[in-house]
């Protein structure tokens, strides 16, 4: 998805960031506005010379309790400069949780089934939430799972992290594998309605192939899952 911009510049990726960056760090010293050499490599292998993508300004237009909306003035890496959209968003945790060994042929998975007033009805989600000012995400994953469906897990290691949506917003979601559940108490907020349930590996793949898992948090985590850390 492209951001919608306010001047008449060439087309970047969000944040003036270039698919082809040698790695996350250097995203994201640029996503905090720090500069960064966004240069290509020539064929001999020596980066070439490129000017510095850059956040030289930014206005906040807007405040609330999940997100912030700002309109950040920014350098671009061909040197131009332009203004973006960006919604500021502090991040979250996702958990796969596995109530069954991982060597199991069809082990059972933790989903909620929740509404979602911006989607229109109920999603499948794994469980998830926002990370607390200064919270770790491991921290929060623990936080989300025992909240939301009253598991805590004995064993909880990280998968991955993704960019939700890099067109405009700066929010990353760290999916992480829990394992060694115990049932207890959940503790679901006021304007969270949610049931949870115990699926089996292969209903949950069968239903983000047919559409029935649209949520991309739960589909990357639960494809991860799938792929990576199953014994083939």
């Amino acid at each position: 998805m492209g951001e919608r911009r306010l001047t008449s510049v060439r087309t970047p990726l969000a944040g003036g960031l270039r698919g082809d960056l040698p790695g996350r760090a250097q995203v994201e010293r640029v996503g905090r506005g720090e500069e960064g050499n966004l240069g290509d490599l020539g064929e001999s292998g020596r980066r070439l010379d490129r000017p510095r993508a850059a956040r030289l300004g930014s206005r906040g237009i807007y405040s609330g309790r999940v997100i912030a909306l700002h309109i950040d003035s920014v350098r671009y890496p061909d040197g131009s400069t332009g203004e973006l959209e960006i919604v500021r968003h502090g991040g979250a945790a996702g958990v796969v949780a596995v109530a069954d060994a991982l060597q199991e042929a069809d082990p059972r998975l933790l989903l909620v089934r929740q509404y979602r007033y911006a989607a229109g009805g109920y999603l499948y989600e794994i469980p998830a939430g926002r990370l607390d000012e200064g919270e770790p995400p491991e921290a929060c994953a623990r936080r989300e799972l025992r909240e939301e469906t009253g598991y805590t897990a004995g064993s909880l290691r990280p998968l991955t992290t993704i960019c939700t949506t890099p067109g405009f917003t700066d929010e990353r979601i760290h999916l992480f594998l829990a394992e060694d559940l115990k049932r207890g108490e959940a503790a679901s907020e006021r304007d969270e309605f949610l049931e949870v349930q115990l699926l089996r590996l292969s209903q949950v793949l069968k239903m983000v192939r047919q559409g029935g898992v649209v949520d991309g948090k739960t589909i990357v985590g639960l494809l991860y899952f799938a792929q990576f850390l199953r014994d083939k």
